[in-house]
């Protein structure tokens, strides 16, 4: 286990990202959403991540109903602040968010105090549990302004009072999260997608100035959109069709993993992990069966000849620091 920052909030290596149990694309049932959830707690999963925005509600609900069943002090829960939800129309789907629900909410921007503390009760309320470890304001790209101006102020009041025990801000870019951690004592930042196999944009900014810092990194988005699970040519990226340049790199990449004996999957979540700033990396699973594969892939040995071949052809950066796994004897 890892702390966040100076907080002393634990999390585990491997956390569970829960957007895809609240319905992401597809429907998933109350007992697929319950058993995934199990399943997790079985592979020693303690951290878990949601957010209001993930199924309008629905990735709250149900995240918080399977954990019910387990001691409280004996994991960690983040949710997220900044997307307020109202009653909505009701009579259609949330198709256009990504989420496969009825819109029987909408979202609101709202990184106000008052926003963020209404926001946090009506999670409370879904999740029917007693607290939330971690808040972090949910993508502020567009509200930069109020989001350092009044949301930020608001969690860290929220964290002097002892309501949350660790907060932050959770986006799919690194300008902005760099800036929090420099211009701010948040304790984490959730980063999504921007650094990865793929990626590793954030070594630019981000990872150095959290290391500067004591600030711990939430590394979401590890197979970017499912492209280093699966690579194949109706794979997405960035939330849009993957092209050809990054398709050709990914199964370039698979194609090492198995020269060397392991996975794509496998090499993706270590790669993440093995930054010293990089406190848990968050998977994503719709099923008993893909978190249970995914805490498989993390557990598994990556040789360190792949990395040595990656480092070598040039499909890493040169200052990426790689797992130091030594070769099976």
């Amino acid at each position: 286990m890892s702390t966040l920052g100076r907080s002393g909030v634990p999390v585990s290596p491997l956390g569970l990202g829960a957007a895809v149990i609240g319905n992401l694309y597809t429907e998933v049932s109350d007992r697929q959403a319950h058993d995934t959830v199990t399943a997790a707690w079985q592979q020693g999963i303690r951290y878990f991540d949601t957010a209001p925005h993930y199924g309008l509600g629905l990735s709250e609900r149900r995240l918080g109903e399977a954990l019910r069943e387990y001691d409280r002090d004996a994991y960690t829960l983040s949710t997220k602040v900044g997307r307020r939800l109202e009653p909505g129309p009701g009579d259609g789907d949330d198709l256009a968010h990504g989420f496969a629900v009825p819109d029987r909410y909408r979202r609101v921007w709202d990184f106000t105090a008052d926003g963020i503390r209404r926001t946090l009760e009506s999670s409370l309320e879904r999740l029917g549990l007693d607290r939330i470890d971690v808040v972090y304001l949910h993508d502020p790209d567009d509200h930069d302004e109020q989001a350092f101006r009044e949301g930020y102020p608001a969690l860290e009041k929220l964290r002097s009072e002892g309501v949350v025990g660790a907060i932050g801000a959770g986006m799919n870019q690194t300008a902005m999260l760099t800036r929090f951690v420099r211009d701010t004592d948040v304790d984490v930042v959730l980063c999504a997608g921007r650094y990865t196999l793929l990626d590793q944009s954030a070594l630019a900014d981000l990872l150095p100035a959290a290391g500067e810092r004591g600030a711990s990194v939430v590394i979401g988005g590890a197979f970017n959109s499912g492209l280093l699970a699966d690579p194949k040519p109706d794979a997405t990226y960035n939330y849009a069709q993957v092209s050809h340049e990054l398709l050709a790199r990914a199964l370039r990449l698979k194609e090492l993993a198995e020269q060397h004996g392991t996975t794509l999957r496998a090499a993706a979540l270590a790669f993440c992990a093995a930054h010293p700033a990089v406190a848990s990396v968050l998977v994503g699973a719709r099923s008993a069966a893909e978190i249970e594969d995914g805490a498989r892939q993390f557990a598994t040995p990556v040789p360190a000849a792949f990395w040595r071949e990656l480092r070598d052809s040039g499909l890493v950066r040169g200052d990426a620091p790689l797992p130091t796994e030594e070769e099976p004897s």
